[in-house]
C-alpha cells in the first residue's frame, strides 16, 4: 500500500481536499467508463443545454436546469455505488441483492422522469414561442 494512501486521513487543509477531488473525479471516471445509463444522461444533458442555448433561457431557468441534471447525475452515482457493494457482497443471486439493484435503479429512474417532466415544463413553452414567432 502506497505511504501517501496509508496516511491520508493524517492530511489536513488544503492537501486533503486535493486528495478528496481526486478520489470524486475517480469514481466520476469509473461511472462513465462502465454505466452505459451516465454516458445515456450525459448526452441527453448535453442536448437539454444545447436547448437552453437555443430558446435562451433565462438564469431562473438555467438554475432550475443545471440542479434537475445535478440531481439525476448524483442518483446515477449513487446507484452505481450501490450496485458495487452489492456486487462486493455477493455474486450468487440473492433476493436481498436484487431488491437493493432494483431500487437502486428505480430511484434513478424516478429522477429521470421528473427532471424530464421539469424540463418540458420550461422548454414547450419557449419552443411554441420559437417556432410561432
Amino acid at each position: 500500500m502506497k505511504k501517501a494512501l496509508r496516511n491520508k486521513s493524517k492530511y489536513t487543509g488544503f492537501k486533503r481536499l486535493l486528495y478528496s477531488a481526486k478520489y470524486s473525479i475517480d469514481g466520476l471516471m469509473y461511472a462513465y467508463k462502465n454505466e452505459k445509463s451516465l454516458i445515456l444522461h450525459g448526452i441527453v444533458s448535453l442536448i437539454a443545454i444545447v436547448i437552453g442555448i437555443i430558446v435562451k433561457l433565462n438564469r431562473y431557468e438555467w438554475c432550475i436546469i443545471v440542479i434537475v441534471l445535478g440531481i439525476i447525475l448524483a442518483f446515477e452515482l449513487v446507484n452505481t455505488a450501490l450496485e458495487a457493494c452489492v456486487d462486493m457482497v455477493t455474486t450468487k443471486y440473492n433476493e436481498l441483492a436484487k431488491i437493493a439493484k432494483d431500487c437502486g435503479s428505480a430511484a434513478s429512474f424516478v429522477t429521470s422522469c421528473i427532471g424530464g417532466i421539469i424540463s418540458l415544463y420550461i422548454y414547450i413553452p419557449k419552443l411554441i414561442y420559437l417556432f410561432i414567432k
